[in-house]
């Protein structure tokens, strides 16, 4: 045999040991419980005893395999029978172990449901339907509001590195859903755009309606002075390798999004998250928006609810957008004139002359007699900046060190819900959507890991503790197998 046929050949059958040595195991407490682990009654949470003991079995699908458990019910007429020992173990309530749903967690931020099942054939030995594995990506999702909720204060090694900048932002990102899973006014919506021809879209139709996903993220900052000059630099690529890496990174960053909750729910918690982190409102807080007028008004009225004094920035990228789109009203496509007009006009705003700037261009479209489809794009940005002027006051935000652009939030758009929730053909329903959103953010946030410690506690919470009268009873462990002698040889011989 070659060697790849070698390993192939472990991989694969090396899992039907593994999944004997775990039989064997669950065996032997088996066996013990029967000789030493028997009791008089158990009392269950209602306060009833369950006096009336059978042996009774239940199949366990793990990594490895299918495996069988034996073990003492406790029971009394009426009432659910308690098994101290699946509490011991703290089996879940359906057949599939929390092993399988750890790995179905990690597997579908990736990809499909497909390509789940299929990563799962190929990796282990769980056998796994595709609408399985929906049902444990929800449940596997099921404690992240309780996980934040009843996150202790931040901890001291954080709270020293952290800024003293306390940024917060949304956006918004539309994903495909099913019919009945889009709300009201959207669903509408899409049934008065009924197909127009029989068997292919008409011109500007969609395959499927959306519903807007919320994205949040908060982080700290350590504040970074900078000029005019260094942000027209640094959009032009014209940058030091030494400046650059000066330049803060956001620190203890959080970020997640819900197409289940709106967005003055996403909103809220992330000012909840912030106000965890800053609890003596010693930061300085900083709103990064692109001009949704909803979302400003939203966090506008948490900040005034809490107390904050909040400072709102306009994302100067969507500034950038909108001077472009006038540009083009002045210069012809691809004419070289146009950057150096913008960047012009981008230093002027920077150095604190927004509404200098939008009259200049209002006023270069009456002087060359635009029509009003020619100037559609200068009236479009002069608007823009003279509605947003009081939150572009960016002389003064670079002066204090602030941040001006939502590059961390674009990015959490694009990594959250674009990258996964946007594969052709995909049409969500709502509960396995927000899992993978919520699974995606855990992830995405480094709070994984503590994520599914906090979520094992509260499934032996629920699923066993909560069941019973104070605490599932203790049964004692099998003894431990007395080691082999070392002088005995350690390795195989083959």
């Amino acid at each position: 045999m070659e060697h790849s046929e070698v390993e192939t050949l472990i991989e694969t059958e090396g899992r039907e040991v593994l999944r004997e040595l775990l039989q064997s195991h669950l065996t032997l407490r088996s066996e013990h419980e029967q000789r030493e682990g028997k009791l008089d009654e158990v009392v269950g949470a209602e306060g009833v005893a369950r006096t009336h003991r059978r042996t009774t079995e239940r199949g366990l699908e793990t990594v490895f395999g299918r495996v069988q458990e034996t073990r003492i019910s406790y029971g009394a007429r009426g009432h659910d029978s308690l098994q101290p020992m699946d509490a011991a173990l703290n089996l879940p309530a359906e057949l599939y172990s929390h092993g399988v749903r750890r790995r179905v967690a990690q597997e579908v931020v990736r990809g499909s449901f497909d390509d789940v099942v299929a990563a799962l054939r190929r990796t282990t030995g769980a056998q796994i339907a595709k609408r399985q594995v929906e049902q444990l990506a929800i449940r596997a999702a099921g404690d992240f509001e309780e996980f934040y909720r009843t996150r202790e204060k931040v901890s001291l090694l954080q709270e020293a590195t952290s800024g003293p900048l306390l940024v917060v932002s949304f956006d918004g990102k539309g994903i495909t859903m099913r019919p009945e899973h889009l709300r009201d006014a959207t669903r509408k919506a899409a049934e008065a755009r009924a197909h127009k021809l029989g068997k292919r879209l008409s011109k500007g139709e969609k395959t499927g309606a959306k519903r807007m996903a919320t994205v949040a993220a908060v982080y700290t900052l350590q504040p970074y002075e900078r000029g005019p000059e260094d942000i027209v630099g640094d959009l032009r690529g014209v940058v030091d390798a030494d400046v650059k890496a000066r330049r803060p990174r956001p620190e203890h960053k959080r970020v997640w999004a819900s197409v289940a909750d709106d967005m003055p729910d996403v909103i809220r918690a992330a000012f909840d998250e912030g106000r965890r982190r800053d609890p003596a409102m010693m930061k300085r807080w900083v709103a990064l928006v692109d001009g949704n007028k909803t979302q400003i008004k939203r966090a506008r009225r948490e900040a005034e609810r809490r107390g904050i004094e909040l400072t709102i920035v306009l994302d100067i990228i969507h500034v950038i957008e909108y001077l472009w789109d006038a540009a083009w009203c002045f210069f012809a496509e691809g004419d070289a004139g146009a950057q150096a007009w913008v960047t012009e006009r981008l230093r002027r705003i920077l150095s604190g002359g927004v509404s200098l700037v939008a009259a200049g261009i209002r006023r270069s479209a009456t002087k060359r007699k635009l029509s009003r489809n020619q100037r559609k794009g200068a009236d479009d940005c002069a608007r823009y900046l003279l509605a947003n002027k009081k939150l572009m006051s960016y002389d003064q935000y670079l002066a204090d060190g602030l941040p001006i652009a939502t590059g961390v939030i674009e990015g959490a758009c694009r990594h959250l819900v674009r990258d996964r929730m946007d594969i052709t053909g995909a049409r969500w329903g709502l509960d396995g959507a927000e899992a993978v959103l919520r699974l995606r953010s855990l992830i995405a946030s480094g709070d994984f890991d503590d994520y599914w410690r906090f979520h094992l506690a509260q499934e032996k919470l629920i699923n066993h503790t909560m069941r019973y009268a104070k605490a599932p009873p203790k049964l004692k462990p099998p003894p431990t197998p007395t080691k082999r002698s070392r002088s005995r040889p350690t390795h195989l011989r083959l």
